[in-house]
């Protein structure tokens, strides 16, 4: 799934509006404008179109745990270079502070049942022997039990 996607099912799932987003991004420290974020919801073919990087939405799911959660003490998290599924979905389990009986409930309310075994796989460190790679089939799963849950 590309950023975009990702961006724009979570603003609909949580009717998060452009200057909701800019927030999201100032809660760690981070700048955006409106004209960005209006760019990255625009679809693929659109001429008006830009993609968002890895680490501007490795940020956005940062400041969304810190708008879902409230801000704890020390420093602000970094974002990362480079994202891929796995990051997405545990940046997400953070911010909805689910445990592994929600994202499964969450799972089959989109229609795909996972086991505890699968599903911790997901979490695991890249290099460790039970890593699994999360697939776009799973996330976009997740994210729209997500929608189904907050705005069916």
């Amino acid at each position: 799934m590309t950023n975009n996607d990702i961006l724009r099912r979570l603003r609909y799932t949580f009717d998060l509006a452009d200057t909701k987003i800019v927030a999201i991004f100032k809660l760690v420290e981070a700048e955006v404008d409106a004209a960005d974020i209006t760019a990255w919801l625009k679809k693929d073919d659109d001429p008006w179109f830009k993609s968002c990087s890895d680490q501007k939405m490795a940020t956005f799911l940062n400041g969304f745990i810190v708008f879902r959660r409230g801000k704890k003490d020390g420093p602000l998290p970094v974002a990362e270079k480079q994202l891929d599924n796995n990051i997405v979905l545990r940046k997400l389990k953070i911010a909805m502070d689910f445990k592994s009986d929600d994202i499964q409930t969450v799972l089959q309310s989109a229609g795909l049942s996972i086991s505890d075994h699968e599903l911790s796989a997901l979490f695991r460190k890249k290099g460790h022997k039970h890593y699994r790679e999360c697939k776009d089939q799973i996330l976009r799963n997740f994210l729209e039990g997500l929608r189904l849950k907050y705005r069916p």
